[in-house]
Order: structure tokens, then C-alpha cells, then sequence
């Protein structure tokens, strides 16, 4: 099992809209996908996270997200409301 990180931090304010545009465009995935956002810790985080069987369906996910022209449609604009990024990906071992 694969477990993937998305981590965002949105511009002030705007980490309650990246995380509902987040949540909208995953509707309907056949993933196992849930997107959250801080409670305590650096403010405005919004962390999209996933978990896989395996690396290759993470290349066969990223490649089919690339190409999926709804989702494109929604996440129009999306870089807008955040100043950084980063994918953490993880292996469960237990």
C-alpha cells in the first residue's frame, strides 16, 4: 500500500476554497482520497491525501488526471490560491 501526500499552503484566506476545489474534483474517484485541512500547526495547509496499491497506479493516476479534461475544467485557476507545494509519498509497512 502506497499512501500519497499532496501538500499545499494556500494564500491567506483562501485555504477553506482550495480545499472545497480539491474535494469537488475528487468526487467520484475510485481512489481511496480525503482532503484535509490544519487544525493547529502552519496555518492555511491543505493536504489532498491518497493511498494506492502501488507506484505504478500512482504514474497510471497522475497520468489519467492529466488527461481528464473535467477535472481540468474544474481545477481551472487552481495555482492561484496557493504560494507553495509538495508530494510526500509513502510506503505503509504495518
Amino acid at each position: 500500500m502506497i499512501v500519497i501526500r499532496e501538500v499545499f499552503v494556500a494564500r491567506p484566506g483562501m485555504a477553506s476554497k482550495l480545499a472545497k476545489l480539491f474535494s469537488e474534483a475528487m468526487k467520484g474517484s475510485p481512489d481511496s482520497v480525503r482532503v484535509m485541512t490544519d487544525m493547529v500547526g502552519p496555518f492555511n495547509t491543505v493536504v489532498i491525501e491518497t493511498e494506492l496499491e502501488s507506484m505504478s497506479a500512482i504514474e497510471k493516476r497522475m497520468q489519467e488526471y492529466a488527461s481528464n479534461q473535467e477535472i481540468r475544467k474544474k481545477m481551472a485557476g487552481y495555482t492561484d490560491l496557493w504560494t507553495e507545494g509538495r508530494r510526500e509519498v509513502y510506503q505503509v509497512v504495518g
